[in-house]
């Protein structure tokens, strides 16, 4: 019987992840509770359990007292009950009376089986927790198990994980047993457990799939410098190579474009489009408008604000469907766009009387003059802590200056005085010159 319930240990440590020694101690306090159970109280209850035989002890410890001073037979024993275990016992000493967990009655076993299995819930509970923690922002497989109130819960393995409705690719279908490639987006404690949350729209799921499919970005060789979404429809990702001779663009098509299909496959076939990124900001605007050409950017540093000239016949490309392109655009660089065709731009130029040049030159003194009065503002600051200090200085040296003058006052009467000295000490041939 021991052995086989070392091996039933065995299989729920194996399976749930439980420690056998959490177990144990749940054991020893469902005993515990078993025994309040049947006697009324605990307080003076031990435990032994053998960890590699399963042999279980129940002792129960009783004080020693004398005859006349017997009050609780549960917490105590007369001196003659305890010489007869054994005579060497005195008032005062415990005796350790062992107690047979079958003797116990029905309710009591089983309050010893629902404190296990709290126990047991509970690690597993803490077990699940720790390990999907470490998990999150991470790509999960899930398989659909049920779909309540648009929401949709996916089972894990070790737990069911939930896909809330913001979370969702607009549009996709969930079918029962369909097996998704989802984000672990966040775990939260709750009284029912671990509640693991799961996302299919958050752009990180982008950023994941493709160091998955790209083994460039997982070596860190190709980087992914942002990515803008709009889940179902849309995303644009902008990248960068650390090795001249790696071409970014062509590390995440692969061939044939077989890599990012792999990807958008798993994304209710949204559209990816990948861009790279340049240094130069007007370069960087011009690709992240891709698949639309640019003519000219011109861009203001400080407010982050670009004017982008396209042809006539791509501005609305450029803009996209309900301003999409322009948009992701946007939050991909993050600067704001504003997007004007050649014959716009022409328009623009003469209402406002400029030359291409002219209107290049006005966007770089604007930021050269924001820039000078950033250190205008500073130098001001600077004045500012200077007069301070030597207003500062001036209350220090305010006080002390009568005596500063009485002090400028002696020092002169003794060097008058020193003077005068001198000259009555003055060489007599000098004297016989004068005369």
């Amino acid at each position: 019987m021991n052995q086989e319930f070392i091996l039933a240990l065995d299989e729920i440590e194996r399976e749930k992840g439980v420690d056998k020694d959490i177990i144990f101690e749940a054991l020893e306090s469902a005993l515990i509770s078993s025994y309040k159970k049947n006697f009324g109280s605990a307080q003076n209850v031990d435990v032994e359990m053998n960890r590699e035989t399963g042999v279980i002890a129940l002792y129960a410890l009783k004080e020693v007292v004398e005859e006349g001073s017997l009050e609780d037979t549960n917490l105590q024993i007369s001196l003659d009950d305890a010489q007869k275990i054994n005579a060497v016992y005195q008032i005062g000493d415990t005796v350790r009376i062992r107690l047979e967990p079958e003797n116990f009655g029905r309710i009591a076993a089983q309050t010893a089986k629902q404190v296990v299995i709290q126990r047991i819930k509970d690690a597993e509970r803490d077990v699940i927790f720790e390990d999907y923690t470490d998990r999150e922002n991470e790509i999960i497989t899930g398989e659909v198990r049920r779909v309540s109130n648009r929401n949709v819960f996916f089972d894990l393995g070790k737990t069911e994980a939930l896909l809330p409705f913001q979370e969702q690719i607009p549009g996709e279908h969930y079918g029962q047993g369909e097996r998704f490639k989802l984000l672990l987006l966040e775990v939260r404690r709750t009284p029912k457990g671990p509640q693991v949350i799961l996302s299919r729209s958050h752009p990180n799921l982008i950023k994941r799939l493709f160091e998955m499919e790209v083994p460039e970005i997982l070596e860190g060789v190709v980087e992914i410098y942002s990515i803008a979404r709009e889940a179902g429809s849309r995303t644009k990702i902008a990248v960068f190579s650390k090795d001249p001779a790696i071409d970014p663009l062509g590390a995440c098509v692969g061939f044939k474009g077989n890599r990012v299909k792999t990807i958008v496959d798993q994304l209710y076939n949204e559209k990816i489009d990948i861009v790279i990124y340049e240094k130069d900001v007007a370069k960087f605007i011009a690709n992240a408008l891709s698949p639309s050409k640019v003519v000219d950017v011109f861009i203001k540093e400080r407010e982050k604000e670009a004017l982008v000239v396209v042809p006539d016949y791509q501005l609305s490309l450029a803009i996209g469907k309900e301003g999409q392109n322009a948009r992701l655009a946007a939050k991909l660089t993050n600067w704001k766009i504003d997007i004007k065709s050649e014959s716009q731009f022409a328009e623009y130029l003469e209402e406002e009387g400029l030359t291409k040049e002219e209107l290049r030159e006005n966007f770089a003194l604007e930021s050269n003059l924001d820039e000078f009065l950033e250190e205008s503002d500073d130098s001001e600051e600077e004045e500012k802590l200077i007069d301070d200090s030597d207003d500062s200085i001036d209350q220090n040296t305010e006080e002390p200056i009568d005596e500063m003058e009485e002090r400028t006052e002696d020092f002169l009467d003794i060097e008058e005085s020193e003077t005068e000295e001198s000259d009555e000490k003055a060489d007599p041939d000098d004297e016989l010159e004068n005369d």
